[in-house]
């Protein structure tokens, strides 16, 4: 049964690099034994010895879980109709089945795929062989963060505004240097927030509210949440670059955000209307770094960082394209899940028109 697994979102010399953990420090000492039960699987990722951090929406909690040992000894993977195959490897109906998030262990190399059959939440694992398992999350070892000030779990608004916003309590996750890195909506006025708090979970805090100028709409917001990020150095200092639907890219440095305290990142690009983030991955490539990203409606995006140090924002309201530069991945198309496999190669789950999801893994462009 889903309900009873977990089911999985480069170094820049000098100007921007990919923020990895200080210190090497096996983290498993840190959880407890026992059972998790998912309210809803999301967002994925991993800390750098390998335990995997799931978000839970509906419960606004972070999972940090103890995962199996075994290593994926063959990089590339390629499984087609990957609905069918979850469906045979943990007995339910393949129409039931949507998949949320995915992530690669680290230190393995196993993906790890979020998501539902039907009502339930799990996750599954992907071997070196292609071999799709399910993850128990009985007798695991892990612990948990409750965040603070989430949305309440109710559906508000009238028309296209209706909306949960408790679905949104975490939008994605990432681990880096020591601190998980958590986004999403809060139940404050000003609803969207960067959480980042120390792993283990020895305390947490109310978080961050956000603002941006969205050069397309030509005003701030401080209501729409991040939909991908990516932590990175920009300058030698820890940055997240953000994107948000239509397409904003912005930059927030970690050492000015404060708990409680609002702060407003700069948009270093505006990539397009009508289109949301996906996934994001930072890599290097013939000696330069770059940003791949995903999206709903303008497929694989491959966004230059050159000047992005410099790169003063975008303060004023704009017509069509600005800021960092990107070149479209033509050989990249329905791409709807995106994760960095190694240095070279990328793991990518693509939608045909048919509506059959696909996996496969590519070669960084």
């Amino acid at each position: 049964m889903f309900k009873n697994l977990l089911v999985p979102c480069a170094a820049l010399a000098m100007a921007v690099t990919s923020i990895g953990s200080l210190h090497a420090v096996d983290s498993t000492i840190y959880l407890e034994p026992g059972s998790v039960e998912l309210q809803s699987a999301g967002p994925l990722a991993f800390t750098d010895d390998g335990v995997l951090l799931v978000g839970d929406p509906k419960a606004a909690t972070v999972y940090a879980i103890a995962t199996a040992g075994g290593e994926a000894t063959k990089a590339d993977r390629n499984i087609n109709d990957l609905t069918g195959k979850i469906s045979a490897a943990i007995g339910e109906a393949a129409d039931s089945i949507k998949i949320v998030d995915m992530a690669v262990n680290p230190k393995t190399g196993i993906i790890y795929l979020s998501g539902t059959s039907g009502t339930q939440a799990g996750l599954v694992s992907i071997d070196g062989d292609g071999v799709i398992k399910p993850v128990s999350l009985r007798k695991v070892k892990f612990a948990k963060a409750i965040l603070p000030n989430a949305p309440a779990d109710a559906v508000t608004g009238e028309g296209r505004r209706k909306k949960n916003k408790r679905t949104e309590s975490i939008t994605d996750i990432a681990y880096t240097d020591g601190k998980v890195i958590v986004t999403g909506l809060t139940a404050a006025d000003a609803s969207s927030t960067i959480h980042s708090f120390p792993f283990p979970f020895t305390e947490l805090e109310t978080g961050t509210p956000i603002e941006i100028y969205h050069g397309a709409h030509g005003r701030v917001e401080s209501t729409s949440a991040i939909r991908s990020f990516v932590p990175f150095n920009i300058g030698g200092e820890p940055h997240l670059l953000a994107g948000f639907t239509c397409t904003p890219l912005v930059k927030f440095p970690l050492k000015d955000l404060t708990a409680g305290k609002k702060y407003r990142g700069t948009t270093v690009a505006e990539l397009g209307n009508r289109n949301r983030p996906l996934d994001m991955i930072v890599y290097n490539k013939d000696g330069k770094d770059y940003v791949l990203m995903a999206n709903s409606s303008r497929g694989v995006m491959k966004i230059g960082t050159d000047n992005i140090e410099t790169n003063a924002g975008i303060n004023e309201k704009i017509s069509g394209l600005a800021g960092q530069g990107y070149e479209t991945v033509k050989e990249l198309t329905n791409v709807v899940q995106l994760a960095k496999l190694n240095d070279t190669t990328a793991v990518i789950i693509t939608q045909a028109d048919s509506g059959e999801l696909n996996l496969s893994t590519v070669a960084l462009p």
